[in-house]
């Protein structure tokens, strides 16, 4: 690890560890990644969701290094307003997984994250309405057939029990290319192959040319852990599940009571 702050790099989920969509980001969050910014610590955010998404905090936030987003797929400057690096899904496994699932459970919700930066809502339920508005996605509503060809991931949205089924109707179901991961108890997404935050934080470190071994990761969820354990250090916060918890170097307050913002002082008492 480094001897100061501008050897480290902070890689931080954004939902439930850093801000909640419902409150934003608490204010001693915001303070305090500002306070280790200028005091020469590197900042970012790790997260499933779009690059424009996230692109929404950041009036407020301050990112001194490319974000990883769409779980992975996308690395995403926005201070030259550029994607670095995009990983789409294979065309032909991508959707036949997502045929399959649609035939399966016909009450699903179904949200495509295309290349364009579009996403298209192509079953909405109230899952997906939930999520569109939950994160303040621009979304648009279309048919299957119109949705253009190269996607970043496929998000499925329906309650936990019909969630829980999804993932054990595909427990032991292949399809060349692609993997499926569960982001919440409500959402679960068809990913590219070895496309994951950890691969993400591997492609940001070599493009900063700074050692894994310097970095952080800060998560509250299971789709947190690869991440957590690529990274030099890791930290949970303290809603985090047990399992996640359990992953952790160090676990840190809730998200709503300032986790990060805790864990990022102590750092700078440490290390400035």
């Amino acid at each position: 690890m480094g001897r100061s702050l501008r050897d480290f790099l902070v890689v931080c989920d954004m939902d439930n560890t850093l801000l909640t969509a419902e409150t934003g980001i608490p204010s001693c969050n915001l303070e305090t990644v500002k306070l280790f910014c200028a005091l020469g610590g590197r900042f970012t955010i790790a997260s499933g969701r779009t690059s424009d998404s996230v692109g929404r905090y950041l009036s407020e936030l301050p990112l001194t290094a490319p974000a990883i987003t769409y779980g992975g797929g996308v690395l995403y400057d926005f201070a030259r307003k550029m994607p670095i690096s995009v990983k789409t899904l294979p065309r032909a496994a991508a959707r036949h997984a997502l045929n399959d699932i649609r035939r399966r459970f016909p009450g699903i919700g179904v949200e495509i994250m295309a290349n364009n930066g579009r996403i298209y809502v192509v079953r909405a339920n109230e899952y997906t309405h939930h999520h569109t508005l939950y994160e303040k996605l621009r979304y648009v509503v279309s048919d299957f057939e119109d949705v253009p060809s190269e996607w970043n991931k496929v998000l499925f949205a329906a309650d936990p029990d019909t969630i829980s089924a999804v993932e054990e109707y595909m427990r032991y179901r292949e399809y060349p290319g692609v993997y499926f991961v569960s982001t919440n108890t409500v959402y679960f997404e068809i990913m590219p192959e070895n496309v994951t935050k950890a691969s993400g934080l591997r492609d940001l470190c070599g493009h900063l040319s700074i050692p894994i071994e310097n970095t952080i990761a800060i998560g509250d969820y299971y789709n947190d852990i690869d991440i957590m354990r690529a990274a030099g250090y890791s930290v949970a916060v303290a809603n985090a599940p047990p399992g996640v918890q359990a992953e952790a170097d160090e676990v840190t307050g809730a998200c709503l009571d300032g986790g990060v913002a805790q864990f990022l002082y102590k750092l700078i008492g440490k290390y400035s």
